[in-house]
């Protein structure tokens, strides 16, 4: 398993400085001071050269983008990252992973995406409990842990749809 942080750098960094100004006008956080976006990919199915090259030619664009096999935190600063829920499309994972089958001809690799917010200056546990809401959507996505590798994607399948008999019979 591969895992790669990709970051912005801070004069392209847009959605960062949309969502620091969005949650300190809509969330009144005065204390917030900044606010980081890396996207996190985990790939499964290549070998090591395949991803150095695919971080260097699909995952991230050397002028624009800082690509770390770690995410640094400063001191005052605190992460969370967010990922769609079991079963929604991932636009940007499947993409990465088309682009990477092209890439080395083989069978297309298992890829994951998360977005990680990282929020810099004095917030407490209830200003981060309200950026989270505010942030992740619960209809389609969840907070996932930072760094946890989350390995192949082998989900049980769905329970069964029950059958209602009589149906059709209540309807008249």
């Amino acid at each position: 398993m591969n895992r790669i942080f990709v970051e912005k750098k801070a004069e392209f960094n847009a959605e960062a400085r949309h969502l620091l100004h969005e949650l300190r006008e809509s969330l009144s956080l005065s204390g917030l001071a900044s606010v980081r976006v890396a996207q996190r990919y985990e790939i499964d199915g290549l070998t090591a050269a395949e991803f150095a090259t695919a971080c260097r030619l699909i995952l991230a664009e050397p002028q624009v983008d800082c690509a770390t096999a770690s995410l640094t935190l400063a001191a005052h600063e605190s992460a969370f990252a967010v990922e769609y829920l079991p079963g929604q499309f991932d636009q940007r994972a499947d993409s990465a992973a088309q682009c990477l089958q092209i890439l080395t001809g083989k069978d297309r690799p298992c890829v994951a995406s998360a977005k990680v917010i990282i929020l810099g200056g004095t917030l407490g546990p209830d200003a981060l409990a309200r950026v989270k809401a505010y942030v992740i959507n619960a209809v389609d996505s969840h907070e996932v842990p930072v760094a946890a590798t989350t390995g192949r994607r082998d989900f049980p399948p769905p329970p069964d749809v029950p059958i209602r008999a009589g149906f059709l019979f209540f309807l008249h």
